[in-house]
């Protein structure tokens, strides 16, 4: 039987405890609060800054999730932070399928200033699926060129809907309502068994905004 639950992040991000029904949020390695942000009710989410490695468990956990199959559909908005170098992109996106531990998981970010880039190879670098800890994007990159990262068109500081359709060992990523997805994963590392948690992710340099959650799951 099909589960939808629809999350008002602002909602939990103003209490301290989970509501009733168990849900809430649970900071991993991030810092996060409510704010207004073009035109949406949002919460803002930045990584800390004590973690240097990137791909890394770092992300809003919504609490009492467990999620196996389905869909899970956010809107999401994408900054730089002042401290952001020249190699940040704004990254932010989805971690799923989270270990009780936050130890393993999978994740798909997007990379919104290379969208638009003039170089084609950082266009081709906008999408990216990783599973932590051991297939980082740049060991996927390295193992599997172009396999596991994709162009799709996206800008800084503009919101855009991510869904990811998760059916057994394959994710597919639909951005902004479109009918055809932008990357398709067939082969998720942790296989077609695998369940755990949700989180919302972002890494280095980017100042991450989070409008809504909805997830069905079958």
């Amino acid at each position: 039987m099909e589960k939808v639950i629809v999350f008002c992040l602002l909602c939990l991000a103003a209490r301290a405890q989970p509501t009733l029904s168990g849900y809430g949020l649970q900071a991993v390695q991030v810092g996060f609060s409510p704010q207004n942000v073009a035109g949406h009710r949002a919460i803002r989410v930045v990584k800390d800054t004590a973690v240097k490695a990137v791909d890394e468990p770092t992300f809003v956990r919504l609490k009492d999730v467990v999620f196996h199959n389905g869909t899970i559909e956010v809107k999401l908005l994408s900054r730089l932070l002042k401290t952001a170098s020249e190699a940040d992109r704004g990254f932010i996106g989805v971690a799923f399928r989270i270990s009780d531990t936050q130890s393993a998981f999978e994740g798909i970010y997007i990379r919104p200033t290379n969208g638009r880039a003039d170089s084609q190879l950082r266009r081709n670098r906008s999408v990216q699926y990783f599973s932590f800890p051991d297939y980082k994007f740049d060991r996927l990159r390295t193992e599997a060129p172009g396999q596991y990262e994709t162009y799709a068109d996206m800008a800084l500081n503009q919101w855009i809907t991510m869904k990811i359709v998760v059916k057994g060992s394959q994710a597919r990523l639909y951005l902004n309502q479109q009918p055809q997805p932008v990357l398709v994963v067939n082969d998720l590392k942790y296989g077609p068994d695998a369940s755990g948690g949700i989180g919302l992710w972002v890494d280095v340099g980017t100042e991450g905004f989070f409008a809504g959650v909805k997830i069905h799951e079958n």
